[in-house]
């Protein structure tokens, strides 16, 4: 891989928490998840988020500071406890989650000191599932008015969201990644019947004013819509241990390139050949250097038809 020019200043705001799997309990969270894989690639990343007075919370900021995520901005919460998400794998290795509330990141408070960090940010990261409480939903809020740059990562999880903040939100950003089932479920909201995925990513750019729109599709790739453009990303084949993650590394890999201005089928390649490795290991954040990464991605681009 060739060396990554500038240190691009990411801030992911909202859930940081434990998975609690069968086997053993790992720390995630989409935006946490997002962030660890963004400092993989050289981005200076700032978490906002909240955790509880508790050995929990003490074990998370540890393994945030491991991994060289700034805990400057983890505030402690005395009355809510540390967030637990209970992970359920399938057969068929899909995941689905029971997330406990409320927990400390439901009450993450606004704070002038996060006004210049929000400001200076190349780009601010977002999903849904925070605005599932008002403490923190109305921080959001606050914090999307002062960034450039909003990345809206919907990551659905019923039932912790509302039609109505998501349209909200969806007007504060200026990239949105989701999947093919949040893009059918959202556009049928303003005109069921849509067919193509073509016509469903037309009607969100009309409808928020959006230029830049990610589809991830699994097995069956990935698709970057940008203004009257179209680029797709074929998925590489690979022995899935489990999904946790997949969606974040994506996102996290696609950004990283996108914000050293690569072009579009770059930063595809780099995100889909980052999920891949991320599906083939359990857990979101398994280890890896950029040249492990790289040599995956050749190796698997040489077997692709």
């Amino acid at each position: 891989m060739k060396n990554l020019p500038e240190v691009p200043a990411v801030v992911c705001y909202g859930e940081v928490l434990w998975d609690v799997a069968p086997t053993k309990a790992t720390p995630g969270g989409a935006p946490m998840n997002v962030a660890y894989h963004l400092q993989q690639f050289g981005s200076s990343t700032t978490l906002i988020s909240r955790i509880g007075a508790d050995e929990q919370g003490e074990q998370l900021l540890e393994h945030l500071q491991r991994s060289g995520l700034s805990t400057s901005f983890c505030q402690t919460d005395s009355t809510h406890a540390t967030s637990e998400v209970h992970v359920r794998i399938a057969e068929n290795n899909e995941v689905s989650y029971d997330i406990l509330y409320p927990v400390a990141w439901d009450f993450i408070q606004y704070q002038e000191a996060q006004e210049p960090l929000v400001r200076q940010a190349d780009a601010f990261v977002f999903g849904s599932l925070v605005s599932r409480n008002e403490a923190s939903y109305s921080t959001l809020l606050q914090l999307l008015q002062l960034s450039g740059y909003n990345v809206f990562d919907v990551n659905l999880r019923e039932p912790h969201y509302t039609p109505d903040k998501l349209k909200q939100l969806l007007t504060y950003a200026d990239l949105v990644k989701l999947n093919e089932a949040e893009l059918e479920l959202i556009t049928d909201w303003f005109k069921p019947g849509l067919t193509t995925e073509t016509d469903r990513i037309k009607l969100l750019q009309e409808k928020f004013a959006l230029e830049e729109v990610l589809v991830t599709k699994g097995s069956k790739g990935a698709s970057f819509y940008f203004q009257d453009e179209h680029y797709f990303q074929k998925a590489f084949p690979i022995q899935v241990a489990d999904t946790i993650g997949s969606g974040d590394s994506f996102l996290a890999a696609f950004l990283a390139h996108k914000l050293r201005h690569a072009p579009p089928a770059t930063c595809l390649a780099y995100a889909a050949a980052l999920a891949a490795f991320v599906t083939m290991h359990h857990g979101a954040c398994p280890p890896y250097t950029l040249q492990t990464l790289e040599n995956f991605k050749q190796e698997k681009e040489k077997q692709q038809p």
